[in-house]
């Protein structure tokens, strides 16, 4: 048995309705510039995925902690050797291990792109192959 919803909504629209009984609303017509166009979808994506990549990076963690982009460590011999992870702490990172991790981030959601293209009507078998074989090693890179 489901619940009668007819007054629920007779009573949102009842109190939606009051800012515009006391409000009068302006009289205009927004248009769009002439200038502006609707941007590709390829310019989309890539935008999204330039905002994901930072974004997984870690990019607004580094701004506020400013780590160095990688460490050092010094070996038994005394010679430094960079380090790519940061020992000791499970909250830092060095910004080139958020960079390497956003990376893989990135290559397994491109795998799952390509594997989607590859399902298109007109692909040849020969790139359909290399597309199944790219997207497969994109997950197993990534999962690795």
């Amino acid at each position: 048995h489901t619940p009668d919803v007819t007054p629920l909504l007779a009573m949102a629209s009842a109190l939606y309705s009051i800012p515009f009984q006391v409000l009068d609303l302006p009289r205009f017509k927004l248009r769009r510039p002439s200038w502006f166009k609707q941007p590709s979808s390829m310019f989309v994506f890539g935008v999204v995925m330039l905002s994901y990549f930072l974004v997984t990076g870690g990019i607004i963690y580094d701004v506020i902690v400013e780590p160095p982009s990688v460490g050092s460590t010094t070996d038994e011999r005394g010679h430094h050797k960079p380090q790519a992870f940061m020992p000791y702490r499970i909250n830092g990172q060095y910004i080139m291990e958020g960079l390497a991790s956003s990376f893989l981030f990135c290559l397994g959601g491109l795998g799952f792109v390509v594997l989607d293209r590859s399902n298109l009507p007109h692909t040849p078998k020969l790139n359909r192959i290399l597309q199944f074989c790219f997207a497969f090693a994109a997950k197993i890179g990534r999962a690795v």
